[in-house]
């Protein structure tokens, strides 16, 4: 099943909009003409229509009334506002995708009077096409809709499908909000260059290009990162004294801890309690 005859209505043009905009257009997937933008601010239409050649409007109804595909891509706040302007027509769309992180499908499936429904959570590399996306759908998304939300989520990089919505607020909190983890993790590895003596520039540098070397190795050897941290940890070497500290530190459980934080938060934002929580969590 292509988007070959299909009408994208994207509602909210922000930054992952755009991504995934770029992306279809890149992978030859949609064609300007059959993209709809909609968003409050006119300065960002220009913008988008000069980089795309797509359609713009201000108008969400407009841009819902005239797809038969309609993404949510507007920030968790405005959702309850922008429901009830969309409602009238996308009852009618074969398909609602939800990329709002935090939002359950029941919640989207009411407040647009369609059952369609599917809901994603993809992550910031998907603005570079090197994303994964988790996602799920409602019974009632045929199979050929199933297969056109797969195309439009490959435009942001990889995507994982899973049966169970609940997934969808552990993967917020894991690779929805890893990048974040990430980002400080490099950071503070800078400070710690430049606070040995590297110059900035030099320290960023060498951090980036390990971060990026490691994650493309683990991938090329297929061993377990467990294996590949036994790989570089000699005896009594510097490995081992700053593995020791980070150990000592509970590097482990401020990951798990926050990671955990992460998902309740995703939960309460969609209105319910989380499951099985650790002891001490």
């Amino acid at each position: 099943m292509s988007l070959k005859n299909s009408t994208v209505a994207f509602i909210g043009s922000g930054v992952m909009a755009e991504a995934m905009i770029k992306g279809l257009l890149n992978k030859k997937l949609l064609k300007p003409e059959q993209i709809i933008a909609a968003d409050p601010r006119k300065e960002r239409g220009a913008e988008l229509v000069e980089r795309y050649g797509l359609h713009f409007t201000t108008q969400n109804d407009k841009a819902a009334d005239e797809a038969n595909l309609i993404v949510l891509s507007v920030k968790p706040q405005a959702l309850e506002k922008v429901m009830p302007s969309i409602r009238r027509v996308a009852h009618s769309a074969n398909m609602v995708l939800s990329i709002i992180a935090g939002a359950q499908i029941r919640t989207i499936a009411d407040g647009v009077a369609n059952a369609s429904i599917v809901r994603a959570m993809p992550n910031t590399p998907a603005q570079i096409g090197q994303g994964i996306t988790v996602w799920t759908a409602t019974p009632e998304v045929p199979d050929a809709q199933r297969k056109q939300a797969h195309l439009l989520l490959g435009a942001l990089g990889d995507d994982i499908y899973v049966e169970d919505e609940r997934f969808l607020d552990m993967a917020t909190a894991l690779s929805g909000t890893g990048p974040a983890y990430i980002f400080m993790f490099m950071e503070a590895l800078i400070d710690a260059g430049v606070h040995m003596g590297f110059a900035r520039r030099d320290a960023e540098r060498l951090v980036t290009q390990t971060i990026r070397g490691s994650v493309e190795y683990a991938e090329a050897s297929g061993l377990h990162p467990a294996q590949l941290r036994n790989q570089v940890t000699s005896p009594g070497g510097t490995s081992a004294e700053a593995i020791y500290h980070l150990e000592k530190g509970g590097f482990r459980t401020v990951i798990s801890r926050a990671v955990w934080a992460a998902y309740r938060r995703s939960v309460a934002l969609g209105g319910g309690t989380p499951e099985n929580e650790p002891n001490g969590g």
